[in-house]
């Protein structure tokens, strides 16, 4: 039986119910890391990386392997990617040869371009513009410690640091999309992109969800359930670090911000983080904190969210549930 080809390639890239399916099987494979195994074969997925990585290496290439697949990971150095040669040509490379493509790289043009040629599904583990990825892995560990994927609607997060990266956008998006009530904080200059706050308002009023974006980071944390902080300065620039951060030291998360959420609000960092900057110690290594969870979530959200899109692919209905 034939489906339909999708791709992951932002977060807004599955509706509401869509994104409960995923997050619904990421729970499932808490459980059971080998509850369903849809690349047995093995068949490959092409795992690329135009930029470091340490989680999205790891729990991409274990879940591969733990779907039945063989993750063929491809470094820039090792690609003629890195040399040039058109993405175009790759995705008609690698469509033919693997079940999946995942990429890691700059421009959120790249991987729409990938996606443009391939015919098979698409994942982007990190662009410039994007991560949707870490996101799914960040509400899976929401549902995971707050009774399961119903407690996500209506539940209110809070994003603060560089509030115009990838993480404040997918935030904005991918909660959103969940029904949630987001509020994202930085300084001027460091806002989300106009276009995206009005997507995500766009999505939140089908949902029931809301959007804040503020410079007040009391503002942004007052009564929220949980909230998240990524590092103030982004791969590439941190031979900038003592410029870049300075208009960043009022949004550390740190215990006074912590006390004006929720007595039980979590933390969570996508990571690598930098104790005494955008986070202190006794909140990152304290007790609200989820990140190691995060961290192996993953894992799991990811294999939950490629046997989705598999599912979908084949117009396999067991995949999807």
């Amino acid at each position: 039986m034939t489906g339909q080809l999708r791709h992951m390639l932002r977060d807004d890239d599955i509706s509401h119910d869509e994104q409960r399916e995923v997050l619904e099987l990421g729970m499932r494979f808490r459980k059971d890391r080998f509850y369903h195994r849809p690349f047995d074969g093995p068949q490959a997925v092409a795992v690329l990386f135009d930029k470091p990585s340490t989680r999205t290496r790891s729990s991409f290439s274990v879940g591969v392997a733990e779907l039945g697949g063989y993750p063929l990971v491809i470094d820039k150095a090792g690609s003629q990617l890195g040399r040039g040669e058109p993405v175009a040509d790759t995705a008609r490379v690698l469509t033919r040869m693997t079940s999946a493509i995942v990429w890691r790289t700059f421009g959120q043009e790249r991987v729409e371009e990938m996606a443009k040629y391939a015919t098979v599904p698409v994942v982007n583990a990190l662009t410039d513009q994007f991560h949707p990825c870490q996101v799914l892995a960040d509400f899976l560990t929401l549902a995971q410690l707050r009774g399961g994927v119903d407690a996500l609607e209506g539940m209110s997060i809070a994003y603060l640091g560089d509030a115009a990266n990838n993480m404040a956008n997918s935030y904005l998006l991918g909660g959103a999309t969940a029904g949630m009530h987001v509020r994202i904080s930085g300084p001027n200059g460091y806002l989300p992109d106009a276009r995206i706050v009005a997507d995500a308002e766009r999505i939140a009023a089908t949902t029931g969800g809301s959007v804040l974006v503020t410079t007040d980071p009391a503002e942004a944390v007052s009564g929220v359930d949980c909230v998240f902080t990524d590092t103030w300065v982004s791969m590439g620039e941190e031979s900038e670090y003592a410029i870049r951060s300075k208009p960043f030291r009022a949004y550390q998360v740190n215990d006074e911000l912590m006390a004006l959420a929720k007595p039980n609000a979590l933390f969570q960092h996508c990571l690598p983080a930098y104790r005494g900057k955008e986070v202190t110690t006794s909140v990152i290594d304290g007790p609200q904190t989820a990140v190691w969870d995060e961290a192996e979530n993953r894992l799991h959200a990811q294999k939950a969210l490629l046997t989705w899109l598999i599912g979908k692919q084949r117009g396999d209905e067991s995949l999807l549930s």
